[in-house]
């Protein structure tokens, strides 16, 4: 039998991905980290001749040529990639497991946190028709693909819930949250019901039976929301930077509201429910700084000094 390459693992790999029904986009994305990453200095390896060092090199060499985030997409997706040639037994195991790309904390890049007046600001210069979905992106926390996909059937205004059950993906194709924790129940704060409830008797019609489709009751294209309510919505704000550009996207709404949940004193685990992370180390690892408190931690030492030198 010819010896199986890293190649014939990445048509295969790629083959599960449309069984298993991937978003486009993410095909499309692995695609791309195989072209230009992975086949040019992986392809013709033989599987079985793969070791910690050869990977280890790979990342060397990417890391020489191109960013510390793209090397660290590259090296989850070749870990999946052997993964499935583990899984067709054309090796016996997978050597990208082993290698970690080490962080550099002095460049991790820090997500833009809006601050409650940014929240606001958004909230006063948001045009009628448009303040049902921003009041509903500030106090949810849903990411964009949720908003798009959201129906009526997933808002309860009885139990006060909004259901997360599917999302609508950069190609208007209606599918399963971005991952299993992604399926979840949000609280809705008081203004999101009244604004929801308003909304629902003008909100065109359509046989998908959105919150918020575009004027013919479709899927909305998340182009024309940053476009057209996005950008003029923080231009009215005053939220531009010097180049008059956004200081801030619209997934820092989810920063900013993560941001106002913590500030109430919600526990991390709460919080990580209502964003739909998949783990408590991700909530941790962006939002962790926010439940720091200098001023009580000053407290917290000035007991303990307290109590050691206080005789009993």
């Amino acid at each position: 039998m010819q010896p199986k390459t890293v190649r014939d693992a990445a048509s295969v790999w790629i083959l599960r991905c449309e069984l298993d029904e991937l978003e486009k986009s993410t095909i499309r994305s692995y695609k791309g980290q195989l072209k230009h990453h992975i086949l040019p200095l992986l392809g013709d390896k033989e599987l079985k001749a793969l070791t910690r060092r050869t990977v280890r090199e790979f990342l060397d060499a990417m890391l020489a040529k191109s960013t510390r985030s793209m090397t660290a997409k590259v090296l989850t997706s070749l870990r999946s990639l052997l993964s499935e040639a583990v899984d067709r037994e054309w090796i016996d195991y997978n050597f990208a497991k082993d290698i970690k790309l080490r962080k550099n904390n002095r460049l991790a890049f820090q997500p833009v946190f809006p601050s409650k007046a940014d929240l606001r600001a958004l909230l006063e210069n948001s045009v009628e028709k448009d303040k049902p979905f921003w009041t509903t992106a500030i106090y949810t926390g849903m990411r964009l693909s949720e908003l798009r996909g959201l129906r009526w059937d997933n808002v309860n205004f009885e139990t006060g819930i909004i259901s997360i059950t599917q999302r609508a993906d950069e190609n208007f194709k209606i599918g399963r949250p971005k991952s299993r924790a992604s399926e979840r129940k949000i609280p809705m704060a008081p203004s999101v019901i009244y604004q929801l409830e308003r909304w629902k008797q003008m909100c065109p019609k359509g046989h998908l039976n959105l919150v918020f489709p575009n004027g013919k009751g479709n899927i909305e294209s998340s182009a024309n929301i940053h476009s057209r309510k996005w950008q003029p919505l923080m231009k009215s704000a005053c939220l531009l930077n010097s180049e008059g550009k956004p200081r801030f996207n619209i997934h820092a709404l989810r920063h900013g509201a993560a941001s106002l949940f913590l500030e109430q004193g919600w526990p991390i685990k709460k919080v990580q429910s209502i964003l739909g992370h998949s783990s408590i180390s991700m909530t941790m690892d962006t939002y962790g700084h926010l439940m720091e408190d200098v001023a009580n931690d000053v407290g917290l030492f000035v007991k303990l000094e307290r109590d050691l030198l206080t005789k009993s």
